[in-house]
């Protein structure tokens, strides 16, 4: 992921269950880079929206973990 996304956009756009596809915007200001694309309940669904698209690359996938923490893929 680059280094231009702070830790607070991801926080930020994680949701609590489920997975978030987002997008990044690399022309955005520090802070906007990251917009929410589609929420999914089951990561297998979000994994394969996010091959299906161009650049599949521009995009992750956000998600809380068994402990709380916030992961990206």
């Amino acid at each position: 992921m680059s280094e231009n996304i702070s830790e607070q956009e991801r926080q930020r756009l994680t949701p609590d269950s489920g997975f978030n596809l987002v997008a990044i915007d690399y022309f955005e200001s520090q802070g906007e880079k990251l917009y929410l694309v589609e929420h999914f309940e089951m990561y297998q669904d979000a994994l394969n929206a996010k091959n299906n698209r161009d650049k599949s690359d521009e995009y992750l996938i956000l998600y809380k973990g068994a402990g709380g923490e916030f992961l990206f893929r």
